[in-house]
């Protein structure tokens, strides 16, 4: 595993590092979200689209692999500040039952989610729109694409794209992109301003935070892992054990938190690792099931806003954010401690995050470019 220095202070390691992007990446996550943030506040875009999408319609978020993961939180916090319906769905879902997705009573507001701008089932689902007349608004770190293209409205965001395979600054930058959207329509100064906060919250925990997570990784070993959240907090459990499969080639699965009680807890031991992501809506019922997990004798990761003594003591590895504002607009701080537990645990595996088996930055389908071969990835 990569060596962090005894002062604690983790930097980028040399290029030519197995996990190097990865780990650059997921430390340049505020500055990136502090420029993201800047260049919709500047190009105004936001205030063009909530005036052009200011009607009761309901929304649905698309993506595939941790795109789609963006689209669950995406929206969890459009319904939550909003009060408008949203669904996430794979984009493979409305690829090929469109009938159990939409409503001709209730027809919804299209958001395609690719970092890429090239995801085929995205593109796919992009024309079955177009070709109805219905307005889309796409979401890309790549200028330049199909989806652009394809879309009636685009955001953009090229700084947040990555060298590396998997998805970090680009999750959660088009997903606080989405977010502030959410806000926009919901005109919720309040998640707007807590969402400018974030950047500078976010740089004292990546300065001792990938230490903690280094540390623990290190002396540990686990069989399997499993990744608990509830509400908008889901979505962010579901893409923290994506990062744990792609970067470490781990098994692990994602479960609604008091959800785990029923039959999956069958599992738990010492050699599980079970993180739990725990919301302040729901926080009282989440930590009966820490509790009781942890007496099973399960090993726990927790992440928390604020953690009182009950959580303290059943947790293993405790990580507090102490954000303030709205609850939603926390999410991308509570992705970052799982990004660096798949990057560290596939680094003691002897494997390069950076460059993940068996996937490709983007999946491409052979009948549509005979000069990419189909491959799976989170894009």
């Amino acid at each position: 595993m990569s060596n962090i220095p005894s002062d604690g202070k983790v930097t980028a390691p040399s290029a030519s590092s197995a996990g190097a992007h990865t780990l650059a990446e997921i430390l340049s996550q505020p500055s990136c979200w502090d420029a993201s943030l800047q260049q919709l506040g500047d190009s105004g875009a936001m205030k063009t689209l909530s005036r052009q999408l200011s009607n009761s319609q309901p929304w649905i978020f698309i993506g595939c692999g941790s795109s789609f993961y963006v689209a669950q939180s995406a929206a969890a916090t459009m319904t939550a500040l909003t009060g408008r319906r949203a669904q996430a769905v794979p984009a493979s879902e409305l690829m090929l039952f469109p009938e159990l997705v939409l409503s001709a009573e209730s027809p919804s507001i299209p958001v395609l989610i690719s970092r890429s701008g090239r995801t085929s089932e995205v593109l796919k689902v992009a024309e079955f729109f177009r070709e109805r007349g219905i307005a889309t608004l796409g979401i890309s770190c790549a200028p330049g694409q199909t989806l652009e293209a394809l879309a009636t409205r685009a955001l953009l965001f090229p700084a947040a794209d990555e060298q590396s395979m998997v998805m970090t600054r680009s999750f959660t930058s088009m997903l606080m992109a989405l977010q502030t959207l959410a806000a926009t329509v919901a005109s919720n100064q309040d998640f707007l301003t807590a969402q400018r906060r974030l950047p500078t919250i976010a740089e004292p925990l990546l300065r001792t935070l990938p230490r903690q997570v280094h540390d623990f990784v290190a002396t540990h070993e686990f069989a399997d892992y499993v990744c608990l959240g509830q509400g908008a907090l889901y979505g962010i459990a579901c893409e923290m054990a994506l990062k744990l499969t792609e970067m470490s080639v781990s098994y692990a699965q994602t479960f609604h938190t008091l959800e785990f009680r029923h039959g999956p807890k069958s599992i738990v031991s010492e050699d599980t690792l079970i993180a739990f992501l725990l919301s302040e809506t729901g926080y009282s019922e989440e930590l009966e099931v820490l509790e009781e997990i942890k007496k099973l004798g399960g090993t726990t990761l927790v992440v928390a806003n604020h953690a009182d003594s009950r959580a303290r003591a059943a947790a293993d590895l405790l990580v507090e954010l102490g954000a303030g504002g709205p609850e939603q607009a926390r999410l991308p701080l509570y992705l970052i401690t799982g990004q660096l537990m798949g990057l560290y645990t596939g680094l003691k595996k002897g494997l390069d995050p950076d460059k993940p088996r068996n996937l490709s930055r983007v999946v491409v389908l052979a009948d549509e470019d005979s000069s990419e071969r189909p491959e799976h990835a989170a894009i």
